[in-house]
């Protein structure tokens, strides 16, 4: 009992320290939309390059990561920290670069606002914020499940799981509510920084409790031989480069990410962001992705809807680390949620509330409907968290994965029409919304509907010659984006050089 105070004590402490932050965010943060959700476009590189990382350090990288290499092998390490450590980090120049140019020329706020802009559409810019408000809800939801998750292991079983899904929902509103992107991004550095030290010292701590590398690398090899030989099972060649491929593509339409693009105060700081993003990742993902394959050779039981973490650590670490990991680990996936929460303000406001229901509301009227739309959003996916296999928070690997890969592939839908409008000025109007509409509602079919045999063809089954169906979604949306595009002409509301104006898009 007096080791689980302890661990509840640095849980609490941690997370004060974090509202502390928030609360002294809020005192310097302005009323104007700019500020509240962008900081007003002044970050520097340390804070740009935290915020981003301590925004991606969600439950399916703390959780569903480890549990993944528990369950399959450490090749998950290729895909998160090889492929899409550097996958983004192009992405980020390619897609993130020349919309800070816009952003910064054009004032822009959300990912909805500029392409609304750019073709004149109310309706366009409508769709974008439905379709990244679709998906952001079973991510929000993910962190959720994560921290129920996490307090369950770290207490074994004396908190309830709801009892730890309704912590991190609560902070997070709390949060979101008082700090604006300033606080959440002081506050990442702080998670970021915490999360790359705590997570080496983990691994050091529990290679040493094991009796060393070779001796814990020697149990992995008998216990589990399959783990020493790449490939096999279900790392496939085009599992891995499909899961890559999507991941990267739709962490850079994530909404919470995706505002980030906006917010660097000149091109150096973008140039040097991008530039050490790759190194970042593998920082982190490395350690905690071994700690999930090591835990596998070393026999750690993990309980049923549990997660590999919380449990290795109870086993080869003494309880106040254990708790001290899981606290930031909870924190880095409320600072996931703050940001969603945040960004998804912004996207209801701005997108939906301010040009379809009053387009004449005052920056007091636009920021009390932010926050109303954040607390019931959140409260909504705590609900459907509760209800998550069963509604004990059980599923463990399974739910946490597959409600990430869901996200990443709705969100990645999004980012091949996006790079078209950015860089193509032939594109047009009825273009993006074919592109856009016409794969969603194929990775929505193969999402929701059963599979299903037609004619001796197998359909919305979820691979087809091997590949996965998000990746046939994406091309169709760059197919119906070009074809469409062609073959129509853009309406005379659309400002077809908008983002094709070099002489106006300048760095300094």
């Amino acid at each position: 009992m007096a080791e689980l105070g302890v661990s509840l004590g640095i849980i609490g402490v941690y997370l004060v320290v974090a509202l502390a932050i928030g609360l002294l965010a809020y005192r310097l943060t302005g009323t104007d939309a700019e500020d509240y959700y962008l900081a007003s476009r002044s970050m520097g590189t340390v804070v740009l390059l935290f915020t981003t990382f301590a925004t991606l350090l969600s439950a399916f990288t703390f959780f569903g990561g480890p549990n993944l290499a528990y369950a399959a092998g450490p090749e998950w390490i290729l895909v998160m920290g090889l492929m899409d450590g550097i996958l983004f980090a192009l992405l980020w120049y390619v897609i993130g670069y020349k919309q800070w140019l816009v952003g910064r020329a054009f004032g822009y706020v959300t990912l909805g606002e500029m392409l609304g802009d750019r073709f004149g559409s109310t309706g366009l810019r409508a769709l974008v914020a439905g379709v990244s408000l679709f998906w952001l809800f079973p991510y929000v939801m993910l962190q959720q499940v994560g921290g129920g998750q996490a307090l369950v292991g770290l207490t074994d079983g004396v908190v309830p799981y709801w009892a730890g899904a309704a912590l991190i929902t609560v902070f997070m509103i709390v949060y979101v509510v008082v700090a604006g992107l300033r606080g959440v991004a002081w506050t990442d550095t702080l998670q970021g920084v915490f999360m790359l030290g705590i997570v080496w010292v983990a691994a050091a701590w529990v290679v040493t409790s094991a009796g060393g590398l070779s001796a814990v690398g020697q149990q992995v090899a008998t216990t589990n031989p399959e783990f020493v030989a790449l490939g096999g099972g279900l790392y496939s060649v085009q599992w891995m480069i499909a899961s890559a491929v999507t991941i990267a593509f739709g962490v850079t339409m994530f909404p919470q990410i995706n505002q980030r693009f906006f917010v660097a105060k000149d091109d150096r700081v973008l140039k040097r962001s991008f530039a050490l993003w790759p190194v970042l990742v593998l920082l982190l993902f490395v350690p905690a992705f071994l700690l999930g394959t090591w835990a596998a050779g070393l026999g750690v039981t993990v309980p049923e809807g549990g997660n590999v973490i919380p449990a290795l650590l109870t086993d080869y670490t003494p309880a106040w680390f254990a708790a001290l990991v899981i606290a930031g680990a909870m924190a880095a996936m409320m600072s996931s949620s703050d940001s969603m929460l945040l960004s998804g303000s912004s996207y209801l406001t701005r997108d939906l509330y301010r040009p379809l229901v009053n387009p004449g509301a005052s920056e007091t009227r636009e920021g009390w409907i932010a926050r109303v739309g954040v607390v019931v959003f959140a409260l909504a996916s705590f609900v459907a968290s509760l209800f998550v296999a069963g509604g004990g928070g059980g599923g463990g690997f399974d739910v946490l994965v597959s409600i990430g890969d869901t996200a990443f592939g709705g969100y990645a839908q999004l980012a091949l029409p996006v790079m078209a409008a950015l860089y193509w000025a032939r594109t047009t109007r009825l273009g993006m919304v074919a592109g856009i509409g016409g794969s969603q509602l194929f990775y929505l079919a193969h999402v929701f509907v059963p599979a299903t045999t037609v004619g001796g063809v197998e359909l919305f089954t979820a691979t087809y010659l091997g590949w996965d169906f998000a990746l046939y979604g994406m091309a169709l949306s760059l197919v119906l984006t070009v074809g469409v595009s062609l073959v129509t002409t853009a309406a005379p509301e659309e400002r077809v050089t908008r983002f094709t104006d070099t002489e106006g898009l300048q760095a300094d």
